[in-house]
């Protein structure tokens, strides 16, 4: 039971701060925002649908395969921001 609400917990927490990065990216409108956002949406609902597994498995492959695409995603945005621009 504790730990349905903690997922819970996190799954919010990772949604909102998706949120708080799209509200930087439609003021800046800068990519960076924009992956970080996505990235943390795409977290929070990957968190949020192991809540509705009948049999929930802490080591699914797909579970971790979007994991690392989401932070593939945020190594993208900041290698993007540090070399992107450049030449």
């Amino acid at each position: 039971m504790i730990e349905g609400f903690l997922l819970g917990v996190i799954a919010t927490a990772s949604t909102m701060s998706g949120l708080f990065f799209l509200r930087f990216w439609k003021r800046s409108r800068d990519s960076f925002f924009l992956a970080f956002a996505a990235s943390f949406i795409i977290e929070g609902l990957n968190r949020a649908a192991v809540l509705f597994e009948d049999k929930p498995s802490d080591w699914s492959p797909a579970r971790y395969i979007v994991r690392l695409l989401s932070l593939l995603l945020i190594l993208a945005a900041i290698l993007r921001k540090n070399y992107g621009d450049r030449g």
